[in-house]
């Protein structure tokens, strides 16, 4: 995550704050003064960081907050409360019109910031809101765009409309509105040109657009890895064409990630979504609430668990859990498991939504479950027959040297996951009362589902 390292700073300041029983104004200052390293090294505006510090230390150095019984958390939830603040108080949706009516969405960044698949998550979003999206493809500069917008609108299920590279995106446009409303679409999404840098044609065209067609609402694509240039784009695109709110991309890179904290104080415009890998899933909508939490190591349980609706499939998981309740489990429910978790962005993702888990934790949690050993194991496990998969039990030597042979791997790495599957299934045995079974109505105790 973007803000691993200034979460783990913050951390360390709260730590130091609640080991101290009372707290004095020296106290308060020496923390916020670390505070504000830590934002500034996350690449945070200097402006955003000396308000953000003079607002948290004229609430935190109080009466009530001097003289309460908990002074340390009392801070930290000042904190909080400004970082949320800060980022936009509230959630800020897309304004899109009712019914088929339909909501011209201009979508305008630089060359690189990921604006033609954000184009496309945000039309993978829109259609499961019940929406009928139009992709179009406006770029006519940049090699292989449309081709790009066509194979992320197949994959989303979203018509995307050109008229190739020859003619001019106003006209593209324009014709792509009178084709929505021909066809019955209700939301169209321009995917327009971006630069390597802000230069007048591109301003010129956009504004172009704009005077052509009834542009509802202009998203800007940012990309967080460009910290404080991301903050000046923002800005600037503002300035000449104006914007409705700003998508900040690749916010699960190793980056700052100081832009998202600066956008809204900085330019007045909200972050309406962010992007947190290359899936075309992985758009998730801005909580500043959430982000706030997330940043202080309080971890983010309502995204997690909306994330959990999203991806995994009710039906598989209970007839997994009573599977798993009469320990028949095999193979192929371990791969499942594997693939709910990569659906819900990696172990990297989920833990970064736990609470209380961030920087050194996190690296021993993931360096424990290795990644790329997961893939080994699919690979291994995707080598058996369904019947193999199914019943482990007849996995014999020859069996497990054909199975090697077609991972890729020493006989030894099959052995080793076989043992591990054998006990793991033994323990669920031992326990089964647990789950209810034939044991069940002896168990004292039952799964919370």
């Amino acid at each position: 995550m973007a803000f691993e390292s200034l979460s783990e700073k913050l951390q360390n300041v709260f730590k130091n704050l609640r080991s101290k029983g009372r707290l004095t104004e020296a106290d308060v200052k020496a923390a916020l003064r670390e505070v504000k390293m830590a934002l500034l090294e996350a690449d945070v505006s200097f402006k955003v960081v000396k308000q953000f510090i003079k607002s948290v230390q004229e609430k935190a150095i109080g009466q009530d907050v001097m003289n309460g019984l908990n002074p340390g958390q009392m801070v930290i939830k000042i904190v909080n409360d400004e970082l949320v603040a800060l980022m936009g108080s509230e959630t800020t949706e897309i304004i899109l019109k009712s019914g088929a009516e339909i909501t011209v969405i201009m979508m305008a960044g630089l060359q690189g910031a990921g604006k033609t698949t954000t184009a496309a998550k945000l039309a993978g979003k829109f259609k499961s809101k019940g929406r009928r999206p139009l992709l179009v493809a406006c770029d006519v500069y940049r090699p292989a765009a449309i081709k790009q917008l066509q194979v992320n609108g197949e994959k989303q299920g979203v018509e995307v409309f050109t008229l190739g590279d020859k003619v001019s995106p106003v006209q593209i446009a324009r014709e792509a509105i009178a084709y929505a409303k021909q066809q019955g679409y209700n939301t169209v999404m321009l995917d327009t040109a971006g630069r390597l840098h802000i230069d007048e044609d591109m301003m010129r065209e956009l504004q172009e657009i704009k005077r052509t067609v009834e542009v509802d609402q202009t998203v800007l694509v940012v990309d967080a890895m460009t910290g404080q240039d991301a903050v000046n784009v923002a800005s600037m695109f503002e300035e000449k064409i104006g914007i409705d709110g700003v998508i900040v991309t690749k916010l699960d890179g190793d980056t700052r990630g100081g832009a998202a904290l600066s956008i809204k104080a900085t330019c007045g415009k909200p972050i309406l979504y962010v992007g947190m890998g290359e899936k075309l899933s992985d758009l998730e909508q801005f909580y500043p609430d959430r982000m706030a939490s997330r940043i202080l190591g309080m971890g983010d349980v309502l995204s997690l668990i909306e994330k959990a609706q999203e991806t995994i499939d009710e039906e598989k998981a209970r007839s997994m859990e009573q599977r798993l309740r009469k320990a028949q489990f095999g193979f192929d429910d371990y791969l499942e498991s594997m693939n709910q978790m990569k659906n819900m962005g990696g172990l990297s993702s989920i833990l970064s939504m736990m609470p209380g888990i961030g920087g050194a934790q996190m690296k021993q949690l993931e360096d424990a479950v290795d990644e790329k050993k997961m893939n080994q194991v699919e690979a291994i496990i995707l080598s058996m027959t369904p019947k193999e998969r199914s019943n482990p039990d007849i996995l014999n030597p020859s069996r497990k040297r054909r199975i090697a042979d077609g991972a890729g791997v020493d006989i030894s790495e099959v052995n080793k996951l076989v043992k591990q599957f054998e006990q793991s299934r033994k323990m669920m045995k031992q326990y089964s009362g647990l789950f209810g079974g034939k044991a069940g109505k002896r168990g004292k105790f039952k799964l919370p589902f």
